[in-house]
């Protein structure tokens, strides 16, 4: 395969990708009728078995097994596969209670969120482009807090979960499907206790509602395994600034779904807030761009320098 036909298929499969999580606010919303914890106890456990069955397909077992048996790794991982669940208990609830808007601002701000983990964690030093960038972000916050009388919490639950989700998968070497499956084995024995539980209770809704609603919710496992690994083979085949730029797509589908399907309250005062934070997304951009730009021209001239 020549780099040109690697790169349109990293950039066809990362599209895929993230057109598919930008979809997810309807197949939520197919299943409002079911309350978000047996949503998210069916999303963990059929994820992790369809996750297991490919890897055990693959002969790949005894990879996973080895870092299993690592206690950093299983620890990561444990921590890792909490926060992906609170994330996605989250989100679950957000959009089946008429909040898709807000979810969407939270993973607008995830990129910038990241920035600062990188301060507060890792000592990174931030450029004077970056910091603006975060400064504006927090005036978009304070603004919604102020108009509305709270913190849009639904949106900083979501951007910090999933950010420190994100510092900590940076922390593994494991491959995308090792490592969800690792995670999502260290929280399926809760996720199966609610199932039991639901059951036992006679308020289940898998295998007792409708046909459509049992299928939905077993397939919570596919829809959640095949974009990840559509974006594994994205991440390996295109740049990682070409990956940040396609990020947008989902939560943009995301507003465009609650403004439009959804029809969510929108006021101008909102607007406003998002308006800001679009802002700050687009001063990380194109700071972003610029330094790039400027780190490559200062190789050509090294380069040039040492011939």
């Amino acid at each position: 395969m020549t780099p040109e036909q690697q790169h349109r298929r990293g950039l066809s499969y990362g599209l895929a990708a993230y057109i598919l999580w930008g979809f997810l606010p309807i197949y939520w919303r197919a299943l409002h009728s079911v309350v978000p914890i047996e949503i998210l106890a069916n999303r963990i456990t059929w994820s992790m078995l369809l996750v297991a069955g490919i890897i055990l397909f693959r002969g790949e077992f005894g990879q996973l097994w080895q870092a299993a048996r690592t206690p950093r790794l299983l620890g990561l991982s444990m921590l890792a596969g909490a926060l992906l669940g609170l994330n996605w208990f989250i989100y679950i609830w957000s959009v089946n209670n008429g909040f898709v808007l807000e979810s969407s601002l939270g993973y607008f701000i995830t990129p910038l969120i990241n920035m600062l983990f990188g301060v507060i964690f890792i000592h990174e030093r931030l450029r004077s482009g970056q910091w603006a960038a975060i400064g504006v972000m927090a005036l978009g916050v304070i603004y919604l807090t102020v108009t509305y009388g709270q913190l849009p919490w639904i949106a900083l639950s979501l951007a910090v979960s999933f950010g420190l989700y994100g510092f900590i998968k940076k922390m593994t070497p494991l491959p995308a499907l090792h490592s969800l499956t690792l995670e999502t084995a260290t929280v399926v024995l809760p996720a199966l206790g609610v199932l039991i539980y639901l059951q036992l209770d006679g308020s289940a809704a898998l295998f007792h509602a409708d046909w459509n609603v049992t299928l939905l919710l077993i397939l919570t496992g596919v829809i959640t395994a095949i974009p990840l690994l559509w974006f594994s083979i994205a991440a390996r085949s295109i740049p990682l600034t070409l990956i940040g730029v396609l990020q947008y797509i989902s939560p943009t589908m995301q507003f465009l779904l609650g403004v439009f399907l959804f029809q969510e309250h929108f006021t101008v005062t909102r607007l406003i807030g998002f308006i800001i934070i679009w802002s700050a997304l687009a001063i990380y951009s194109v700071e972003g761009m610029v330094n790039r730009q400027r780190l490559a021209s200062r190789r050509v001239a090294n380069g040039a320098a040492a011939d």
